[in-house]
């Protein structure tokens, strides 16, 4: 079967699989299938949105029940008929895959000869030209070379998942709690505005920083956020455990002492325009240990018609790179709702209905109250946890909520209690 004759109503079917559909819809020609196959480009518009509201792969039944809830008012004849003719359709996986590789690297290397005629012509940078022929050129690497195989021997499996220590945490209670961050964990903090999360990211960055060995990769904040070498004192005030006039003192001793004790592990991308490619080059060439995003939210390069679902890619693009590289954490707002509230839940995630919180491994909800002699303490709540924690992790802990003490001046948290 070749490419260009294989019915889109086929191709469809195999974007039932969430996997797929993220890898391959970007490179489909919507339009084309809009302008000469509508009622199939309506199932097509369909599939987008129920990818976003179910976590795991679409089945025909339930996409034919969202598509009759959704156009309530179409010739269900036509539609059935579709739909039990998609049901019928048996098209081998491997074949399937093979043109949809196809059909994506012709559509990157249409990309790339675009992008080189607008630099020709000075409408577009060099770099636009080069991430062009950095997303055509992954796709031409042997497959069989880089697939990996999960091992089947138990001992191995136990071995990686709680005795091999991953990143550990400044605070104990997440420790206890949530465990060690590994390869292929993505998760993210949100709270209010002016609560804490650059100084809890301080405390515990900095912390990490000292686990790395000479072998591992560094450990990058990418910050849209605040002034950059503001981030960078509190990193160091973190690291130190010191206020800033002492920081001050003698900044000399202090930079050394930072660059021998951190192995010169710590990268700072302080950049208000961030973007998926720009990240995407610096954590292929750097392979960091762990990669910080302050503020996930505004990572640049996604586009959707609804800024939930342009958020959801955003969050599914992060825990792809955790799955490549190393644990990917996020920092990003809670909403109004959360404002002075102690225990923060999902459905006080700014700016999202389940896109964003269906992707992550684990969510750290940061509350804080506005009653006299609270104002040091913050409220933490693992909202949801998939993570399979250290042996030393508590099971009851696991979505744990754990009152903790924030230091300002000496960008740190600190644990009020024991947890046995």
């Amino acid at each position: 079967m070749q490419e260009s004759y294989l019915p889109e109503r086929d191709l469809l079917v195999l974007l039932l699989s969430k996997e797929h559909y993220y890898n391959y819809i970007e490179y489909l020609d919507l339009p084309y299938i809009k302008d000469n196959f509508k009622e199939l480009y309506h199932v097509y518009s369909c599939l987008a949105e129920i990818h976003e509201i179910l976590p795991n792969d679409v089945d025909l039944a339930s996409l034919q029940a969202y598509f009759f809830q959704r156009y309530s008012d179409v010739d269900k004849e036509i539609y059935i008929g579709l739909f039990k003719t998609l049901s019928e359709i048996k098209i081998d996986p491997t074949l399937g895959i093979a043109l949809l590789n196809k059909i994506k690297a012709r559509k990157q290397a249409l990309r790339l000869s675009e992008q080189a005629f607008k630099f020709s012509t000075g409408s577009a940078n060099f770099e636009s030209v080069v991430g062009a022929w950095d997303k055509l050129s992954e796709g031409k690497r042997d497959v069989l070379e880089e697939f990996e195989f999960v091992t089947t021997k138990l001992s191995d499996i136990i071995h990686d998942i709680f005795k091999k220590p991953g990143l550990r945490w400044r605070l104990d209670a997440l420790n206890k709690s949530l465990g060690s961050l590994r390869k292929g964990n993505f998760g993210f903090l949100f709270a209010r505005p002016e609560t804490g999360k650059t100084t809890f990211l301080a405390s515990e960055i900095s912390y990490m920083l000292e686990q790395l060995r000479d072998d591992h990769g560094p450990i990058i904040w990418f910050n849209n956020e605040q002034v950059g070498a503001e981030v960078m004192l509190r990193v160091y005030q973190g690291f130190f455990g010191l206020r800033l006039e002492q920081i001050k003192s003698n900044p000399k001793k202090y930079e050394e002492d930072f660059q021998r004790l951190s192995k010169g592990k710590f990268r700072l991308v302080d950049n208000a325009n961030i973007d998926k490619t720009l990240v995407e080059r610096i954590v292929k060439q750097l392979n960091p240990s762990l990669v910080i995003f302050d503020q996930i939210d505004k990572i640049k390069g996604f586009a959707a018609d609804r800024e939930d679902l342009r958020l959801g890619s955003i969050y599914i693009w992060a825990r792809e790179l955790a799955k490549t590289y190393c644990p990917v954490v996020g920092i990003c707002q809670a909403d109004g709702t959360a404002e002075n509230q102690k225990w923060l839940t999902m459905d006080n995630v700014a700016n999202a209905k389940t896109s964003k919180q269906a992707e992550a491994d684990w969510i750290l909800g940061m509350g804080a109250t506005h009653s006299e002699g609270t104002q040091y303490i913050r409220y933490l709540h693992l909202s949801k946890n998939k993570l399979m924690g250290d042996e030393d992790t508590i099971p009851r802990m696991r979505h744990g909520r754990m009152e903790v003490l924030i230091e300002p001046e000496i960008a740190r948290l600190k644990d009020l209690m024991q947890y046995e």
